[in-house]
């Protein structure tokens, strides 16, 4: 029987397929008002997987609109009560259950103070969604794994939908009407390698850089969630102004190495690693003859990050399991988390 993770993690394909779909004149109205607007910056608001999620929105910002993101730090308002001047910027949250306080909060103040603020949210009755001045659905459905798969997809491919709309980049568009069929063909990528070499990690260093970062964060966190595995995420080009003092023999250490200009730095550090001893798990596009797993290149390089993430939920479910684990119930953990 599978568990709960992976029934999850596998329906990502089609949950990509149907939000673009049902979205398309939600956002393509939405994005004629923020153009009017004219914001001057964007502020994430997001815990957990979200928050990661929530750095892929503001990389996508950046490089698309050349708009300056910030990631909130939500205690500022929410515990230590500062009035932010944000009159000029766009509150976004991201969300599954929109039930945390310390998310829910934050964009309300946002909505009463500033341009205004958009909720991307599974549960589109959940506080955060009556919080916002509009609410972008995931459409994911139910999610019943405490580790999120289709939740996290769906807040990529929302947030990618969203800046491509708003930007105007008919390219990317048109790449997601693609990613459903590309979501499939990553849950055929053989990953079973990973689930060989890190049978015994207990602990693990995760590289990304550019859209690559945002992965990182997730794969780091999902390592410790299902597997307890001690991971660390960390940007290539920061590596060597520290963590790698940590490399030794053996080290495992895996790299996600997408498509564009950040290809062939990481295929760099890669070999730099080896070289130093550790156990590199390179993950990268078919054509990378080095590599250790396979990412399904989409129909735009922005969007590779999200193929990546659905070939790793299925092999890090495995890993789990092969370790005795339950990934669909981490100890300590509960599926919604609210703080403040």
């Amino acid at each position: 029987m599978n568990s709960k993770m992976r029934n999850e993690a596998l329906e990502s394909s089609q949950v990509v397929t149907n939000q673009i779909i049902n979205n398309k004149k939600l956002i393509e109205d939405l994005s004629q008002e923020i153009l009017r607007l004219n914001p001057y910056s964007v502020v994430s608001i997001a815990r957990g997987s979200s928050d990661h999620a929530a750095q892929y929105l503001n990389y996508l910002s950046m490089a698309k609109l050349g708009l300056l993101p910030t990631s909130l730090s939500m205690s500022i308002l929410t515990l230590y009560k500062t009035k932010l001047k944000v009159s000029n910027s766009l509150g976004i949250a991201i969300s599954q259950s929109g039930q945390s306080p310390d998310v829910v909060n934050p964009l309300s103040y946002f909505t009463e103070n500033s341009l205004g603020s958009i909720a991307l949210v599974n549960d589109t009755h959940s506080p955060l969604a009556k919080a916002s001045r509009w609410t972008v659905p995931l459409l994911a459905g139910a999610e019943k794994s405490v580790a999120a798969t289709k939740s996290f997809i769906a807040s990529l491919s929302a947030s990618a939908h969203l800046v491509a709309t708003w930007s105007k980049d008919k390219k990317l568009l048109d790449a997601l009407e693609y990613l459903g069929e590309d979501l499939q063909k990553a849950q055929e990528c053989d990953w079973s390698l990973a689930v060989d070499k890190l049978a015994d990690a207990r602990r693990i260093m995760v590289v990304g850089r550019g859209y690559g970062l945002p992965l990182a964060l997730e794969v780091a966190l999902k390592f410790k969630e299902t597997c307890s595995i001690q991971a660390e995420a960390f940007s290539a080009a920061e590596i060597k102004h520290g963590p790698q003092a940590l490399i030794e023999e053996g080290y495992p250490l895996i790299i996600f190495a997408t498509q564009g200009p950040t290809l062939t730095s990481m295929l760099e550090l890669a070999e730099d690693m080896k070289t130093r001893g550790a156990n590199v798990i390179l993950a990268a596009p078919a054509f990378v003859k080095e590599k250790s797993l396979t990412i399904q290149s989409t129909h735009a390089e922005e969007l590779d990050i999200i193929s990546a993430a659905q070939s790793f939920y299925l092999m890090i479910e495995k890993l789990s399991l092969s370790r005795g684990l339950n990934p669909d119930e981490p100890k300590h953990l509960s599926k919604v988390t609210k703080t403040h």
